[in-house]
């Protein structure tokens, strides 16, 4: 009972700071909307810092496994969707941390070491997986061109809903698609000809979904 709790909390506070902001949503307002007394849910978590650090872990568990090469062979362009879609949908899921992302990280040393450590991992991985399409001789990039390449991605990734959101966009899987097609024209100058071709038609049959 005691572990279902500490989910209801987890699964509660993920979902108002999603909705509401994580400035705007107190420990008071978690306990109110699960019905449980204040005292209940500090027996789970210190505080609201404590919360916020326990999504967290969530969080950087999907991201990186969103990031990870395929095993045994190299990467190829339905591979990089599949990890866009994996990584936009881990960044919309827990979004609060996005949308707040200097003021949280501004307030735990821990975290903002735990981020910038994503970053590195998500910028060395993205590196890995241009360099497998480079030697699988799907795309052509210099070592300076995949890296900065990468960089870029890892910008529009994690800046992406909050772009869309000072565009005033709304439905969040329209911003999913469109931070994905996005990524994708990012890599597609450095594609061999046919793969733009075939890039084309994956474009295609993604918005026809």
């Amino acid at each position: 009972m005691a572990r279902n709790t500490r989910q209801r909390i987890l699964d509660a506070s993920l979902a108002l700071f999603n909705a509401q902001g994580e400035p705007n949503v107190t420990t008071n307002h978690i306990a109110d909307e699960l019905e449980i007394s204040p005292g209940n849910l500090y027996y789970h978590f210190r505080n609201k810092e404590d919360i916020i650090e326990h999504l967290f872990v969530g969080y950087e568990e999907r991201i990186d496994a969103a990031m990870q090469m395929p095993e045994g062979r190299l990467p190829n362009l339905e591979d990089i969707w599949l990890q866009l879609h994996l990584a936009f949908e881990c960044v919309s899921d827990y979004r609060f941390l996005y949308r707040d992302l200097v003021d949280i990280l501004s307030r735990s040393r821990k975290l903002r070491l735990h981020f910038a450590r994503i970053l590195k991992r998500g910028r060395e991985g993205i590196t890995d997986v241009i360099r497998g399409l480079v030697q699988a001789g799907v795309m052509r990039a210099s070592a300076a061109e995949a890296e900065a390449t990468a960089t870029n991605i890892l910008l529009t990734i994690t800046f992406w809903l909050n772009y869309a959101a000072v565009r005033g966009d709304r439905d969040e899987n329209r911003m999913i698609r469109q931070g994905i097609q996005q990524v994708m024209m990012l890599i597609a100058p450095l594609l061999r000809d046919a793969e733009r071709l075939h890039l084309h038609h994956l474009s295609e049959a993604y918005e026809a979904q």
